[in-house]
């Protein structure tokens, strides 16, 4: 008899010719059904109709939710809920912490506190957070919260649109006379019943509703619904659900006798929500804090490092020109500034003094360790070709260049077309990449001329040099005290490493 339920079904859903007949004789089992149904008074049979006393159940607990309906309907109330939910479930340190965690708070804090140990504080407050708001605690306010979203749900049903199938003078709430209902045709009403079917079918009476309407209550103020009223609508409306009645109503007046409800089941995560919130905007502290002082060392070692006023070289790759992308939610230019540095410094610096004094030890000396001064020869080669490389950079992203001119047409129709915002990116990406690259080279080149500096200025004090041995030829050909030159040239170029290294993090 189930095989051959199952293939009527089967043929109904395949529109074979046959269907009618399989349909209605699926109908008339939903017909018997409804007869046979614990509320069989919900349904009067010769008529296809739908008695007064359903719209009397949905009129009971409408009636009866009505103060929640109420309350749920203020947005501003909601959301103060939803903060309730999460301190009810809160170790009792967190509220503390959060204030230690204000943006203004820890703005506060900075102006008593040095940079280093406020980072550390700050790390420390989002640990504790995270300890005091521990997995078991956000799971207890996630499910707490999807059965106010549950509740929600139930409340925020089109009762009155309902119930005025049953009765055409039916308003929303309870001003005036009790209504009066008449049976309404079961098709009438058969899509708001699967819509309620859909709602409530979260409604579970082993639920910890205790719990959440004492929590709806410190935020109301007031009780909105007793608990025991609360349990006789759970009993009732589970009763009612699962015997089926309104499914079979459903399925009878929708002539759909195989149609299924899909559950309406919230599934919120607000606790992972809260908490990643509190604890992006302690980061945002954090590298807020370390901009500010990666731009305070940069300041200070730019003064050290560059006499001349003016540091713009770069015409297309720098930070003003970026910012017409970043304005667009687009990447910009990251290392726009270091390199700009970087080619103020090879131009200025190496190119003049630091290429000169490199030029007699290397040329004119005479070594005793050729691997040292070959190193040395080699990281100097490598960077006087740094800068055309540099300057190529820049000017592919001309309006003629090969970078510059897809950018200058994408940028055109980005507004138009999102996939070209990705199209700049991947470009803007690679350039920076080569940036980048260029920028590490620089230091570790440097780094390299710089270890070799240091250990000549070691060497052209002692008595008896052991890496060159011909100081004071090389002395008479430099223009300037050699020890002193190659001491300041290695102090510079420490100082330019390190702007580097700040640039590029």
């Amino acid at each position: 008899m189930a095989e051959d339920l199952v293939g009527k079904v089967i043929s109904f859903l395949s529109g074979d010719s046959d269907n009618l007949s399989d349909k209605d004789m699926l109908l008339r089992q939903r017909h018997k059904e409804l007869g046979e149904n614990k509320y069989a008074k919900f349904f009067r049979a010769k008529n296809d109709e739908a008695d007064p006393s359903l719209a009397v159940f949905f009129y009971s607990l409408y009636k009866m939710i009505l103060p929640i309906r109420t309350f749920m309907k203020d947005l501003g109330k909601m959301t103060r809920l939803r903060q309730i939910v999460l301190e009810a479930f809160m170790d009792n340190t967190v509220p503390e912490t959060v204030k230690r965690l204000n943006p203004t708070a820890i703005e506060e804090r900075a102006k008593t506190t040095p940079p280093e140990e406020l980072t550390a504080q700050i790390r420390a407050d989002i640990a504790k957070l995270s300890a005091g708001f521990d997995s078991a605690r956000m799971s207890g306010a996630n499910r707490c919260y999807n059965l106010v979203m549950v509740l929600f749900q139930l409340v925020n049903f089109n009762y009155p649109a309902l119930l005025k199938k049953f009765d055409a003078n039916f308003t929303e709430g309870l001003l005036g006379s009790e209504p009066k209902f008449s049976a309404v045709k079961v098709m009438l009403i058969a899509k708001e019943l699967g819509e309620f079917l859909a709602v409530s079918q979260g409604v579970n009476p082993e639920g910890d509703w205790k719990t959440l309407l004492q929590l709806l209550k410190i935020c109301a103020g007031e009780d909105l619904i007793s608990l025991e009223q609360f349990a006789q609508i759970l009993k009732g409306l589970r009763d009612i659900i699962h015997s089926k009645i309104l499914e079979q109503l459903v399925q009878y007046g929708l002539k759909n006798p195989i149609w299924e409800c899909k559950p309406k089941i919230p599934d919120e995560h607000i606790a992972e929500a809260w908490l990643e919130v509190r604890t992006a905007k302690a980061q945002e502290c954090i590298a807020k804090i370390n901009n500010s002082q990666r731009n305070t060392l940069i300041s200070a070692l730019v003064k050290e490092i560059f006499e001349d006023a003016d540091l713009e070289r770069l015409e297309y790759y720098t930070v003003a020109k970026g910012e017409v992308f970043q304005k667009r939610n687009l990447e910009d230019f990251v290392y726009a500034e270091g390199l700009n540095y970087l080619q103020v410094f090879l131009d200025d610096y190496l190119e003049k003094g630091i290429h000169e004094r490199c030029d007699i030890l290397l040329i004119r000396g005479q070594w005793t360790n050729n691997a040292a001064s070959k190193e040395m020869s080699e990281a100097l080669h490598q960077l006087l070709e740094l800068s055309s490389l540099i300057s190529q950079l820049d000017e592919s992203l001309s309006d003629d260049g090969s970078d510059g001119s897809r950018l200058k047409a994408s940028l055109l129709r980005v507004d138009r077309d999102h996939t070209q915002a990705r199209y700049i990116n991947s470009i803007i990406e690679s350039v920076n990449d080569n940036a980048l690259e260029l920028l590490n080279n620089a230091a570790q080149h440097f780094t390299v001329i710089g270890k070799h500096l240091k250990s000549l200025i070691e060497d052209v004090q002692k008595k008896h040099p052991e890496m060159i041995i011909n100081w004071r030829e090389l002395n008479m050909v430099s223009k300037d005290p050699l020890a002193q030159s190659i001491s300041d040239d290695c102090k510079k170029l420490n100082y330019f490493v390190q702007l580097m290294r700040l640039c590029t993090q």
